[in-house]
């Protein structure tokens, strides 16, 4: 009786909260009423324009490299850091800062960072990299600790009992049982580096989401349309390729 008095007590102020977004965000479903301008617009996206297919798939294999290249840095770099921001494993006065640091990384988002680095490296892929390494970091990093902490004690202390030192036993009986979790990590974050990746493409970072962008802006529909098929086939398979590899690994 308590759980339903709790909800009903709450539905209020979810309403309200709900009506001033719908305002402040001029939520207005009427606007819809010029739908057959949208049908009519697509309707240029078609056909597709497939003069330019072999420069696209190589765009799309570029914005794959950086999700990957990214992620996998991102990876390597969080993965020690991660012992120091856990409770369990951190020396003294590491965990506080560490945690702060990582909190501070992944509060900033990845384009905000693509624009400082691009005014820094010029624009290309390569910031775009750097960019997704940055922000991974902070996001792998923060789970990978809490797997850490999370993990059982138990083999830490035998390790420790039959004489191995700290870090040994830290690396030795927590990375085993966390492996398979950190894998699962690394490959969400790859797949939604690919999504960045493509909005990093349109602030001049390269890929197939720069490709994407100077289209749509030089009124190139039919070029658009085949940019945005293969964007889709593209997340869809490394989706697919992705859950097989966890599902085999996992």
């Amino acid at each position: 009786m308590w759980f339903k008095k709790k909800h009903i007590a709450l539905a209020p102020v979810l309403t309200a909260f709900v009506l001033l977004s719908m305002r402040v965000t001029e939520f207005d479903l009427a606007k819809f009423r010029d739908f057959g301008n949208m049908i009519e617009f697509l309707g240029q996206w078609f056909p597709m324009d497939t003069s330019k297919l072999p420069l696209m798939l190589e765009d799309a294999g570029e914005t794959l490299a950086m999700a990957f290249l990214g992620s996998f840095l991102a990876l390597l770099i969080a993965l020690p850091i991660s012992f120091l921001a856990a409770k369990n494993t951190a020396p003294k006065g590491f965990f506080y800062f560490l945690r702060t640091s990582l909190s501070f990384i992944r509060s900033v988002p990845e384009i905000v960072i693509g624009l400082i680095l691009l005014t820094m490296l010029g624009l290309g892929p390569f910031p775009a990299v750097i960019a997704i390494m940055i922000h991974n970091v902070g996001v792998l990093g923060k789970l990978i600790s809490e797997l850490i902490e999370a993990a059982d004690p138990g083999p830490q202390e035998a390790m420790r009992a039959v004489g191995a030192k700290r870090w040994t036993a830290h690396l030795f009986s927590i990375l085993p049982q966390i492996w398979p979790n950190v894998l699962s990590h690394f490959f969400y974050r790859f797949e939604v580096a690919i999504r960045t990746s493509l909005v990093l493409g349109f602030i001049g970072g390269g890929g197939i989401g720069q490709r994407l962008f100077n289209d749509f802006k030089t009124f190139q529909y039919s070029a658009v349309a085949l940019d945005v098929l293969i964007i889709m086939i593209m997340v869809i398979l490394i989706d697919f390729l992705t859950s097989y590899i966890r599902n085999r690994v996992i």
